[in-house]
């Protein structure tokens, strides 16, 4: 994996995919048969699928300006390609031809979901448009993929511009010790020992805006992570417009009324129209307490300030909310960190879902090249594998295996800590799919799963907030999806999932970060190993629904924000960003002082990606439904319930996309959703 070897490796598996097409598209009509279609098919870009998907990941951890003008260059050809194969007549031909054989009318269960789906796969791409339409739908797709590269690299490198060193310790007055030591250690990296380095990474900046006593610190945090993805040459306005009219465009040359319509059609919502909805019912239904916490907080910060009561600047609710938080439930999340430290959780983590899905995980060592092109190696914690150590990007990624017994299920990385070169938020991804093969055998997954935590500073591991906790919880169920897959045909495998049902397995895991049974696992004091004590776990408890009106509600405005940009591409075309977040927007979010630079400009969630989340946002909420429902079969059998965890893995997380996202809730639950759940876990429900 060096940058020099990019594109001349992706340009070969280039050229080695097409002439798999060629030959595919040369099939005669006594061949065709599902090995030869069906797998055919999916086999002729398996090498190409995983040398863009690693090229692309490390696009994401190890970003270069070399490796960003390969990427670049080889993007258009790439996305060509791929866009290339559901427009090709030829391609389209054989698929119809063999759909309509007696072997394809007596396909059964998951061979005949595969045809199913790989049709409208082809119909949903534009396989049925006439010729000048699919060249301006191969143009389109080009467009897209070009300038939500960019957005991203916007979002990065404007991040990236910006840095504050601190040389007065006074101005950090109220900073928890942990953010203190990770701020020196950061300026010192940057040989300035005498300061203090805020950088606009969360784990740097999220502190500030909570704990920093200093106004005029907050305020200067906020500014400048306002300005990220618009000042400057990293201005992002002008692609957000280019990016939603090319999707609208899109959507319209395929034969739906807005980009919304196009991308859940096959989703659980089926339409922009049901996500809306969704979405307008739960703010409905929450926001009279959403309105109440607004003006709670309001009272709080006048009553703290012996003020009069007036509305919030931006840089204020976050330390008034976590000051509220402190003084009503005696809960701060930096109090808990000694019993979050990363190697215990994970650990404990892996005990935790290895028992309730009956696997087991095991790490194995790792090793980097230094400059001078010297090995260096990490031996693995306990228990561990037995075997020659993995290459890995970067000293800190981790290297494990899953076994189901002897059973090898698949492997994974795990890369947990922020740098320059890499982008930020979490997120879990795939490099390949086994599952079981035709003659019996089972290949292994792989995948990784990514962070960006606090790290750990003095040599000492990293100490996680109950927050960074979820998150890691979180990424493993995605990948304990992935990893867990039966599922024997690769593109209905894992979490190629209905997008608003991807987030079930990751949302459902989180709910053993709050349970007592489950945090007595993996809470342990990184000195002591004493289990979190009852008064710390009774103010988790307590402050677990803390403004809970107002967590929902910022979620249901990103959703809201998202199918608002493209359900109404039309009607907003040369709008002002920041008016229509102001003003159209303004409902969704407690009043403030400052009218706010847009949130979408730095949204890689719906602008990072041709697709991604775009128009698809509402799913978190969705999922969320689905999972806090889900998780009353554990409330009510046991949290620890081996049974039900083994049913979860077999109806969910084993099934992938081989029958559809309502069935599989249905056969877990034996019944269909109760949207209520979500609401009554949250204290919301009225």
């Amino acid at each position: 994996m060096r940058v020099e070897s990019v594109e001349p490796d992706i340009r070969a598996a280039l050229k080695s995919a097409q002439e798999n097409i060629e030959k595919f598209k040369a099939l005669k009509p006594t061949e065709l048969n599902y090995a030869s279609v069906l797998l055919g098919f999916e086999n002729a870009t398996r090498d190409l699928s995983r040398a863009w998907g690693l090229v692309s990941h490390l696009d994401s951890v190890m970003n270069s300006p070399e490796l960003r003008k390969s990427y670049n260059a080889l993007l258009p050809e790439v996305t060509a390609f791929y866009t290339a194969l559901t427009l090709d007549p030829g391609i389209w031909k054989i698929f119809k031809a063999f759909a309509a054989t007696d072997e394809a009318k007596a396909l059964t269960g998951v061979r005949k979901r595969f045809l199913a789906e790989t049709l409208l796969d082809f119909e949903e791409n534009g396989a049925d448009l006439p010729e000048a339409q699919k060249k301006r739908l191969a143009e389109l797709n080009a467009l897209l993929a070009e300038k939500t590269q960019k957005y991203s690299e916007n979002v990065l490198d404007s991040t990236n511009d910006w840095e504050l060193f601190i040389t007065d310790e006074k101005r950090l007055a109220g900073l928890p010790e942990s953010a203190l030591a990770a701020a020196k250690q950061s300026a010192t990296a940057k040989k300035q020992p005498e300061a203090w380095r805020i950088t606009l990474q969360q784990p740097s900046i999220f502190p500030v805006l909570q704990y920093a006593e200093d106004a005029t610190l907050r305020q200067q945090c906020w500014e400048a992570l306002t300005q990220v993805g618009l000042k400057g040459q990293w201005n992002n306005t002008t692609l957000i417009a280019e990016i939603l009219e090319l999707r609208d465009e899109k959507a319209k040359l395929l034969g739906k009324k807005h980009f919304a319509d196009f991308t859940t059609a096959r989703r659980m919502a089926r339409s922009g129209a049901n996500a809306l909805r969704f979405i307008e019912d739960m703010a409905k239904r929450i926001r009279p307490k959403f309105l109440v916490e607004v003006e709670e907080l309001e009272a709080y910060r006048a009553k703290c300030e012996k003020d009069s009561v007036r509305v919030l600047h931006p840089w204020e609710f976050g330390f008034y909310s976590e000051k509220m938080r402190r003084e009503m439930h005696g809960f701060d999340d930096e109090a808990l960190r000694p019993w979050f430290p990363v190697d215990g959780v994970i650990a404990g983590m892996f005990k935790l879902f290895g028992n309730l899905f009956g696997i087991q995980v095991k790490a194995r060592d790792t090793f980097t090249m230094d400059e001078a092109g010297k090995k260096v190696e990490q031996r693995a914690a306990e228990p561990r594998v037995e075997a020659a150590p993995i290459s890995v990007w970067h000293p800190q990624v981790r290297f494990y295996e899953v076994y189901d017994g002897a059973r090898h299920l698949g492997s994974f990385y795990t890369d947990w800590f922020p740098r320059e070169s890499k982008r930020g938020g979490a997120w879990m991804n795939f490099f390949r799919t086994g599952g079981p093969r035709p003659d019996g055998s089972f290949a292994p997954h792989l995948g990784l799963m990514c962070g960006n935590f606090t790290p750990p500073v003095n040599d000492q591991q990293a100490l996680l907030t109950h927050d960074e906790v979820t998150t890691v919880f979180h990424e493993f169920g995605h990948l304990l999806h992935h990893l867990l897959s039966e599922v024997e045909v690769e593109s209905l495998s894992g979490v190629r999932v209905a997008w608003d049902f991807v987030e079930l397995p990751s949302q459902i895991l989180e709910n053993w970060c709050w349970e007592e049974e489950s945090l007595a696992l993996f809470a342990r004091h990184y000195q002591t190993g004493e289990v979190l004590p009852a008064e710390l776990l009774h103010k988790l408890d307590a402050a677990a629904n803390f403004r809970a009106a107002t967590a929902c509600m910022r979620q249901l405005c990103f959703s809201k924000l998202d199918l608002d940009l493209h359900l109404r591409a039309n009607e907003l075309k040369g709008a002002d960003l920041d008016s229509h977040w102001n003003d159209d927007m303004g409902s969704w979010q407690p009043r403030t002082s400052r009218r706010l630079p847009a949130m979408a400009r730095r949204f890689t969630h719906l602008f990072g990606d041709a697709t991604g989340y775009a128009a698809g946002y509402y799913s978190y909420k969705w999922a969320e439904a689905l999972e806090a429902d889900a998780f009353t079969r554990f409330l009510k059998e046991g949290i620890l319930n081996p049974k039900v965890g083994r049913e979860l893995r077999d109806r969910v997380f084993s099934k992938g996309n081989a029958e559809p996202a309502e069935k599989l809730f249905h056969d877990f639950m034996g019944r269909d959703l109760d949207p209520e759940a979500v609401l009554v876990r949250d204290g919301l429900a009225s």
